[in-house]
């Protein structure tokens, strides 16, 4: 077990470095500030390209975490470029907020306040701030977190409301991705405010703060996770009615980690143990998903008896991490294979081992799909982050 764990570690360590080193030499657009908008799979820059605020969190996360594990100074410095983009560009200063996109130099574009990308600003921000102490950054998520409250939270069912247009009114349209159903909730955001906010706690440590914290972990227990298959409803009205039938494997075997995590931040030993008993409930159910190569399969729709054949890059990386945690819980060394598994099926499908990072995912009989290397979804945050999780894991086993 050491030997594999060393194994591992060391693997990892390897690929957090060849990440990283990815989007410092491709990414940075050093004639407009930030961060290029698309990168396709073939490292063909789109220097015109619009950025995303949630690309650019997710990057100021990324290497933010990744000086606060390693001490390099060169991940600060590019921790540094996110967060002057972000401030000087994606957050508004007219209304508060986060632009969802703005031109390739700057300019505002798509304005609405999509509370999943507010939620991934604070994510960065904070994990910024232990890095660099920069005061401005802790203020910066601390007034993310007290807007999303003010405007997006729903006062009378509890939860938050996807979106709202620039100046906080409500939208006809707010969905996160063309995907997405148009409703008034969803999984995915809660799931990522449970993950912000638990962050911002670990330097703000609010009784407010801890309040909305909690009650996250509950809205996931009481209504997110289905109480019959322990896989997560995806979208609901505000009345948290269920309004899908689609199972995402690896939004469950993120959750599963996520939660657990939020309740040992804000160290509620009366949760602990029903959270982390939920979390191998979920972890069991996400093994649903996974194919006889090790990968994770994406989504599968109940309705339509359908399952979508494609493995992409993120649920891949959330797997490592959520089957090692569910090993850590239990000792069940099932699940430890789990994680060594999906690094394995990533080393062979999806590292592009010529240009650098990952490709966005392959479909049945093993094609490379043609989607971005870089670009408004595609990031080094799932990767870099099961990296940099594992490794610190695995340290602390070791010590």
């Amino acid at each position: 077990m050491k030997e594999i764990l060393e194994k591992y570690k060391t693997d990892l360590e390897n690929e957090l470095f060849q990440i990283l080193d990815f989007w410092q030499k491709n990414t940075v657009d050093k004639t407009n500030g930030g961060f290029y908008g698309k990168i396709n799979n073939d490292n063909k820059i789109f220097n015109e390209a619009p950025k995303g605020s949630v690309l650019n969190s997710r990057i100021l996360w990324t290497f933010s975490a990744a000086f606060n594990l390693t001490k390099n100074a060169g991940y600060l410095q590019t921790a540094e470029i996110a967060f002057t983009f972000l401030r000087d560009h994606f957050i508004d200063k007219e209304f508060g907020g986060v632009f969802w996109t703005v031109d390739y130099k700057g300019n505002p574009l798509d304005t609405k306040n999509q509370v999943y990308a507010l939620a991934f600003a604070i994510y960065g921000l904070s994990e910024y701030y232990i890095a660099s102490k920069n005061e401005e950054a802790k203020e910066l998520a601390i007034t993310l977190f007290n807007q999303i409250v003010e405007h997006s939270y729903d006062h009378e069912n509890g939860g938050y409301i996807e979106a709202l247009s620039r100046d906080w009114k409500d939208l006809a349209d707010l969905r996160l991705s063309k995907k997405d159903a148009n409703e008034k909730k969803s999984m995915n955001t809660h799931l990522h405010l449970l993950e912000a906010f638990s962050n911002l706690y670990r330097v703000w440590a609010n009784e407010k703060l801890e309040e909305r914290i909690t009650e996250l972990i509950f809205i996931f227990l009481n209504h997110i996770i289905d109480p019959e298959t322990n896989h997560l409803i995806l979208f609901f009205d505000e009345k948290w009615n269920k309004k899908s039938n689609i199972i995402s494997y690896g939004h469950d075997i993120e959750a599963a980690w996520l939660l657990e995590e939020a309740v040992v931040i804000i160290n509620k030993p009366s949760l602990i143990e029903q959270v982390k008993k939920q979390s191998i409930l979920i972890a069991n159910a996400a093994t649903d998903g996974i194919d006889i190569d090790g990968g994770l399969w994406y989504e599968y729709d109940l309705d339509k008896d359908n399952l979508i054949k494609e493995k992409h890059w993120w649920p891949q990386a959330e797997a490592m991490v959520g089957f090692f945690n569910a090993w850590q819980i239990t000792n069940d060394d099932s699940f430890l294979r789990r994680s060594v598994s999906s690094w394995e099926f990533i080393q062979k499908y999806l590292l592009d081992k010529k240009n650098g990072e990952w490709f966005w995912g392959i479909k049945e009989g093993n094609t490379l799909m043609d989607e971005d290397k870089a670009g408004i979804w595609k990031c080094p945050y799932h990767n870099g982050r099961a990296c940099i999780e594992l490794i610190k894991r695995i340290k602390k086993i070791g010590s």
